[in-house]
């Protein structure tokens, strides 16, 4: 008799939790219906055309990333302290980034090398790690191992800054050393949208402003740089990628997918406020944005399971920025791999494909 009414039980709730599950895609479907998003985007069929589109796409997303304060062709940098570590020589710096807030960062200088090196600038991720930020460079919260030392004994120059309200920056948002963590970011990001501009477009300026200081170090060759990170390092890298012309290499792991398909799985729980720029569904989806990056070297490697960026999203990408590619004969430039049960992690795997990615692109 147990076992009929626990089979019995088990039925009712697994129709129960069904029923749920479609009232909640019904919810979901009526507020996408509704929103009037970005229609399909349509990728120019000549290379001519598309570079004017590209334009066009660029300066449109500045426009949604806000008024943001002008930046200074260099940055004034502080070297704080000058470590021998070894393998390679661990530099402190800040620089004032002409909006209210000094940003701390490391520079890797590796000891081994012949002339100018590459540059690789790494984005940390966000995982809730308020107090780590550019720290991630030595640690393994979310890299197998730590990546900085790593790519230095490579012989890159490497560059980390933290980002708005992690690591050193934590508790120095508008809300003063009361607010940390996530009620700073919070507050960062109402001070932002109060002031005309966006707490993305604030971390896209200071990271293009941490590039300025990379491509500007003798030790480095500035026509030989990269950008990795993972998470919202990845988001970071690919933004930087499509706003940028300088770095000639990327790696993003995990965090890619189309906006919509992220919204229709149910997954804007997964990203902070940082990540969504107001009105940039008006216009256009992550593909667009992305294929700006052609014909720069980009990689991406995400995890099948990752809730944080589906992969009917990501799948649905591929041939346009792929497309994008061709235009300049440049195919072997992009790829995108997805890792069959994995999740929103940095696997081993994923870690020999990024340094592999690089050394064929920076190395040469």
């Amino acid at each position: 008799m147990k076992c009929i009414f626990t089979t019995v039980t088990l039925a009712l709730m697994l129709a129960s939790f069904t029923a749920m599950g479609e009232t909640n895609d019904a919810i979901t479907r009526a507020w996408i219906e509704y929103a009037d998003l970005a229609p399909s985007f349509t990728l120019p069929k000549t290379k001519r055309a598309w570079e004017r589109k590209r334009g066009e796409i660029r300066k449109e997303l500045w426009r949604l990333l806000g008024d943001l304060p002008p930046r200074p062709k260099v940055p004034k940098v502080e070297i704080l302290s000058r470590e021998d570590r070894g393998d390679y020589i661990l530099e402190k710096f800040q620089f004032d980034n002409r909006a209210g807030a000094m940003v701390p960062g490391y520079l890797l200088l590796p000891k081994q090398t012949k002339g100018k090196a590459a540059g690789i600038l790494y984005n940390h991720w966000h995982g809730g790690h308020y107090d780590v930020g550019k720290e991630e460079l030595f640690r393994t919260n979310a890299l197998p191992i730590p990546g900085g030392p790593e790519l230095a004994r490579r012989g890159y120059v490497v560059c980390a800054i933290d980002a708005y309200g992690f690591g050193e920056r934590n508790g120095k948002g508008p809300g003063g050393a009361g607010e940390r963590d996530g009620a700073g970011e919070l507050t960062a990001s109402k001070f932002n949208l109060w002031a005309g501009r966006t707490l993305w477009g604030m971390m896209v300026r200071d990271d293009l402003m941490a590039l300025d200081y990379l491509c500007s170090r003798p030790e480095v060759d500035s026509k030989r740089v990269g950008v990795t990170g993972i998470s919202m390092g990845a988001t970071r890298t690919w933004w930087l990628m499509a706003m940028d012309e300088r770095p000639r290499a990327g790696v993003a792991v995990c965090c890619w997918t189309r906006y919509q398909d992220l919204m229709s799985e149910q997954g804007l729980q997964y990203h902070g406020i940082y990540y969504f720029v107001p009105g940039v569904l008006k216009h256009f989806d992550t593909e667009a944005i992305t294929s700006l990056a052609a014909p720069h070297a980009l990689l991406f490697q995400s995890g099948e399971l990752d809730g944080g960026s589906p992969v009917a999203g990501i799948r649905k990408m591929e041939p346009f920025v792929r497309s994008a590619y061709a235009l300049y004969g440049a195919e072997a430039k992009f790829d995108s791999i997805i890792f069959p049960a994995t999740g929103h992690v940095y696997t081993p795997e994923m870690w020999q494909g990024t340094l592999a990615w690089f050394e064929r692109e920076l190395k040469r």
